[in-house]
């Protein structure tokens, strides 16, 4: 038996709740719990009460499907607010003996100590890689032996008034954070297999209301990103082209929305009943995907911007994975490969058991990649405990989950007889 994990994915469109455990690299499914999100507009809370009445709801059937009341989560977080930077952080080693785990933790101590901007925190600190006596490209220098251990972290922040106002409407609705996730970093722990992540690969993660990027290198994270624009843009200018009511919009992009017009006939049309008319009209189904393929041509212009950016774009052998709900969209993966130049795939949980039916799909591959993800940081977590005194800064590490115990995550239900 695996341990119990509880994630809770808070996008713009949907809050997905999971119960589950996780046995070795799969995710047995206990419970879920599936609402639609209110009061989240990329990836910042704009309405406290609404939002935690969805998350309150997701919870609940999450809690009803398992048998277990949730007491805590990891959670995910995204949005504009996200930055980050990579560091560098160098430590001497006493008497050239070999490297200890205390070495390594004292030069990502280093390169944690960095100068951030009044309102901001640092959310995951991640080694890339060490170098010992200029030997550069080390994964794990431990036991070498040397005089001067330098490492490459990836440092993510955020914002500190986004993480407090999300942490709120979750802990208001009886949860408590064990600790926020990055979104790309989940989906790309459960989507990613270890050869891509090795060769150097892009994870684009196509939300509702953001688009999250991580790209890795060499099996560590190199770079991550966060976009405002998502698969809501799509659907608020197809309700402009056309002239509709966005719920309208949404099903007619659902329906028969395609990224690519290349796959489209020139003869397709069908029905809408646009503002102002008093019967259905026919409209052109190129005429929608015009309006489609201009937005998703644009998104993946700004990705590709960002990669280069980040002057990884030239190591991205394993190209593109696609995942997200907006993935699912028709055609976008001819439209990604045209404009990218890179290879690309759809991914989405694979190694997903128990309930697992409703999850092998695209858009919930950070809600999956949150249990197990969250697993592996906690045992981080653990690790740098034995060796130091935790700090109260969430940077360090955020231990509460872990020393309450996981077991603190999940209490059994008490038997109703409802």
């Amino acid at each position: 038996m695996g341990e119990l994990v509880v994630g809770i994915d808070v996008g713009t469109t949907k809050v997905c709740t999971i119960v589950g455990e996780v046995r070795d690299s799969d995710v047995y499914v206990l419970g879920l719990g599936i609402e639609p999100s209110q009061g989240m507009r990329k990836g910042m809370v704009t309405d406290l009460n609404a939002l935690r009445a969805s998350i309150v709801a997701s919870a609940h059937k999450a809690e009803k499907t398992s048998g277990y009341e949730i007491g805590r989560a990891f959670v995910s977080l995204a949005g504009g607010h996200i930055e980050s930077i990579n560091s560098r952080g160098a430590v001497g080693i006493p008497n050239q003996r070999g490297v200890q785990l205390d070495d390594l933790e004292r030069a990502m101590d280093a390169a944690r100590a960095v100068n951030l901007p009044h309102g901001r925190e640092v959310l995951h600190v991640i080694p890339r890689n060490y170098s010992l006596d200029g030997q550069a490209g080390l994964r794990s220098p431990l036991g070498m032996l040397g005089f001067r251990l330098e490492v490459e972290a990836h440092i993510i922040t955020a914002s500190v008034q986004g993480v407090k106002n999300l942490e709120k409407c979750v802990e208001d609705a009886g949860v408590l954070v064990d600790r926020f996730i990055l979104n790309p970093l989940a989906a790309g722990d459960i989507v990613l297999t270890p050869e891509e992540r090795e060769a150097g690969v892009m994870i684009v993660d196509i939300g509702g209301g953001t688009t999250d990027l991580a790209i890795f290198v060499d099996g560590s994270v190199w770079h991550t990103a966060v976009l405002g624009v998502g698969g809501q843009h799509i659907t608020n200018d197809i309700a402009y082209g056309l002239r509709l009511p966005t719920e309208l919009a949404e099903s007619v992009k659902l329906t028969h929305g395609h990224a690519d017009p290349k796959a489209v006939s020139s003869l397709e049309a069908f029905p809408i009943q646009p503002f102002g008319e008093e019967l259905p009209t026919k409209v052109q189904r190129a005429d929608l995907v015009h309006i489609v393929h201009m937005r998703v041509a644009e998104m993946f212009e700004m990705i590709l911007k960002e990669a280069k950016r980040s002057g990884y774009d030239g190591l991205l052998k394993a190209g593109i994975v696609l995942t997200g709900g907006s993935s699912l969209l028709p055609g976008i993966k001819a439209v990604a490969a045209d404009v990218l130049r890179m290879p690309v795939r759809l991914g989405q949980p694979e190694r997903v058991t128990g309930m697992s039916e409703a999850l092998k799909n695209p858009a919930y591959s950070t809600s999956v990649g949150l249990l197990k993800l969250g697993l592996i940081m906690d045992e981080e977590d653990a690790r740098r405990e034995g060796l130091r005194k935790h700090s109260n800064s969430r940077g360090s590490g955020w231990m509460r989950g872990f020393l309450r115990g996981v077991a603190e995550r999940l209490l059994p239900r008490e038997e109703t007889g409802e």
